[in-house]
């Protein structure tokens, strides 16, 4: 394998690897060959889906078409001996680029089904592939390409869960400010009035009042029915349902993920994850998400977002079936739930009135730390997740009151990071106190915290990022043992009699398990929740072998 120097981003020197002559005629094997003359299109923006072209003897360029704000631009120029396609290919997005063929030759063709088998067999070569097309993704989203532009309010909820969700993904496209001049701009040539916020504008077509389900549609990410056999279904893309999926589809079964909003679940809201095993340094919940559905998708897994469930349907028990929300009925040989929890919200007067304005938030990543620099903001919960917020947000300068119900941080936190709150001089902590008003006129202006002795104080606050926990994402699961909190019950918490012998992460349906923080009795930790992904589809692979359990 060799590596050649594509473009400076951003000050980094961007390389992507490239085919050695024995890798690319092991690769054009399973493809057809064609003649192509100058001008011919080989792909192109709008188009469901292409094939993965090997250059044999002709050359190409590849572009990205005018859009309404941009020009065409040149993204890259192959020639003989190299190949033509990007992460799209394998997630199965709506194409967003166009090749023409630019020197006549041949080239080979390799379609999805002789990709798969790729993915399958060439170990080395996926490893080239695989890392190529994730190099060329970043280079689009960093030029802020592709076919898919979005105008919408930062300071709007609608609008950072469109962002949120388009970042998740990994998705090139460019933001417009409704409030700057270039996303007026764009409003006025798509036709847009402020009603049809947030709007997007895909291979041309306006999508108004966009959200991450028509948007995903629009995109071709949403999941289809002409699906065929599938062993394993994973409902949840959180650690726990990412690494199910990878650990499912690189052991050879028919994987496909299904999540209603976006890879990552609430671990991809984690500004810095440091206690994960192999990243000293520690990593963000937004990279560490991003490297697993690459994997996911390295080994095959099918991957549909959004796509929401909301019924289990266990009428033949070796084949349960998840029902979607338009009501189609996906069955799989094993079903894996790995929904995780929803935020929990306090009880207090106007919280839904801020939360639509943007002035809540329940993560606290780049995107939702933006514009909080230099300002008061409260930071409401004392667990892990809350206390990784306020120092993410104190180094950005943003000065921090932390409002814990608790007697003191210690007692939810890990000890390296309430000693670090302690020492910061931007963090304030209020122990046994809890909030009892927001204020405002035009926005969040401050936030009314009750402290011992029912003393009450007002707190200067442009933002409130609230994690005080969550509630399991149970209520869709009809027929399976549920604690009394909602969690689903597997293997020894089980009902005595369920199973002669439940197999870890078995619930009571013998053929579904359940892994994560959904699960009853799990840890709500990054790492456990990828180990029990990875241990549940270990015992799917047992319980397809045998019907011993159950």
């Amino acid at each position: 394998m060799h590596v050649r120097l594509v473009r400076d981003v951003g000050g980094a020197r961007m390389t992507e690897p490239t085919l050695d002559d024995e890798q690319f005629r092991r690769l054009a094997r399973y493809g057809r060959s064609e003649r192509v003359e100058a001008g011919d299109v080989l792909y192109t923006t709008g188009d469901d889906s292409y094939d993965l072209v090997l250059l044999e003897t002709a050359s190409a360029r590849v572009l990205r078409d005018a859009t309404v704000t941009e020009s065409e631009q040149v993204i890259y120029d192959r020639g003989p001996g190299e190949f033509l396609g990007e992460l799209n290919l394998l997630t199965g997005q709506t194409v967003y680029l166009t090749a023409r063929v630019t020197g006549a030759g041949t080239v080979s063709r390799i379609g999805p089904e002789d990709l798969h088998r790729v993915l399958s067999e060439q170990v080395d070569i996926v490893d080239v592939l695989v890392e190529t097309f994730r190099v060329r993704r970043e280079i689009m989203r960093a030029s802020a390409g592709g076919a898919l532009e979005i105008v919408a309010r930062s300071d709007e909820a609608r609008g950072r869960a469109l962002r949120a969700y388009v970042t998740r993904l990994n998705l090139p496209h460019s933001w417009f400010d409704a409030t700057s001049p270039p996303g007026r701009a764009l409003m006025t040539a798509v036709g847009a009035e402020e009603t049809d916020l947030p709007a997007a504008v895909v291979n041309g077509e306006v999508l108004r009042k966009a959200t991450p389900g028509t948007l995903g549609r629009a995109l071709g990410l949403a999941f289809g029915t002409d699906r065929g056999h599938i062993d394993l279904v994973v409902v949840g893309a959180g650690p726990a349902g990412l690494a199910a999926a990878v650990y499912g589809a690189s052991e050879g079964l028919v994987t496909v993920l299904l999540d209603r909003a976006g890879p990552g679940g609430q671990a991809a809201t984690t500004s810095r994850i440091e206690n994960y095993l192999g990243y000293p340094g520690g990593i963000s919940g937004e990279e560490l998400t991003r490297r697993a559905m690459l994997q996911a998708l390295k080994f095959g897994t099918e991957i549909s977002v959004p796509c929401e469930v909301r019924g289990l349907d266990l009428g033949d028990a070796e084949c349960p079936a998840v029902t979607l929300m338009d009501g189609t009925r996906v069955r799989a040989r094993a079903v894996i739930v790995a929904t995780g929890a929803c935020y929990r919200r306090l009880d207090v007067p106007r919280w839904a009135e801020f939360e639509d304005a943007g002035h809540i938030r329940y993560s606290a990543t780049e995107l939702d730390v933006r514009g909080c620099e230099s300002r008061p903001v409260t930071v409401v919960g004392g667990a892990n997740s809350a206390g990784q917020a306020a120092l993410f947000l104190a180094s950005r300068g943003a000065n921090v009151d932390m409002v814990v119900r608790a007697a003191a941080i210690e007692d939810g936190m890990s000890a390296y990071l309430s000693d670090r709150i302690r020492a910061h001089p931007l963090i304030r902590v209020r122990v046994r106190s809890e909030i009892r008003a927001l204020d405002g006129e035009d926005g969040l202006e401050a936030v009314v915290v009750e402290g011992p002795e029912g003393r009450r104080e007002r707190l200067e606050s442009r933002v409130l990022f609230c994690f005080i926990g969550a509630e399991p994402a149970s209520g869709w699961l009809d027929g399976l043992a549920l604690d009394d909190h909602g969690f689903v019950l597997t293997d020894s918490r089980l009902p005595q009699g369920t199973h002669a012998s439940p197999l870890p992460f078995q619930t009571s349906a013998p053929r579904v398990f359940a892994v994560g923080d959904v699960r009853s009795g799990s840890m709500k930790r990054v790492a456990s929740a990828v180990g029990e992904g990875a241990g549940a589809v270990a015992s799917v692979h047992a319980a397809l072998a045998s019907r011993d359990h159950g």
